[in-house]
């Protein structure tokens, strides 16, 4: 088994774990609410420590029941797991573009411009033969022939 694979699998059956563990051992079997989130257990602990507490502020929005505040706390995760992939995903395209292209061009450096020559600097672009598209002499007859 590879390194990787081991790691990994040791990471899934961690996070397996501290999912089923609190589940198995009834660590909220005394609650109320077993497993109320931090924002639930922050205003049980103030009203007991100061029950004449007033918030500062108040929600935007009250969902109707903790189905759906679960519900959207769900659909916020999942849209920021999307993108979170979205990007690790486009990045992991580019390298693997880039990888290819430089193992079909053997003698070029990484970096350096598709059709440059062998020697140069990465992120140098090949110069232009006259005549060609780009160079200087085809700009200069171009300008001659726009003024005639």
């Amino acid at each position: 088994m590879k390194r990787n694979t081991a790691v990994n699998t040791l990471l899934l059956l961690a996070v397996a774990a501290l999912a089923v563990l609190p589940l198995a051992l009834g660590l909220g079997d005394h609650k109320e609410e077993p497993f109320a989130g931090a924002d639930a257990e922050a205003e049980t602990a103030i009203t007991e420590i100061e029950p004449d507490y007033e918030p500062w502020f108040a929600p935007l929005y009250e969902p109707p029941s903790g189905e759906v505040e679960s519900a959207l706390f769900a659909l916020q995760a999942a849209l920021g797991t999307g993108v979170l992939a979205y990007y690790f995903g486009l990045r992991h395209g580019r390298r693997q573009g880039e990888r290819r292209a430089t193992a079909a061009q053997p003698d070029a450096q990484p970096g350096a411009h598709p059709g440059a020559h062998p020697g140069a600097r990465p992120g140098t672009r090949p110069a232009a033969r006259p005549g060609e598209a780009g160079s200087a002499a085809d700009a200069t007859g171009d300008l001659e022939t726009r003024e005639a």
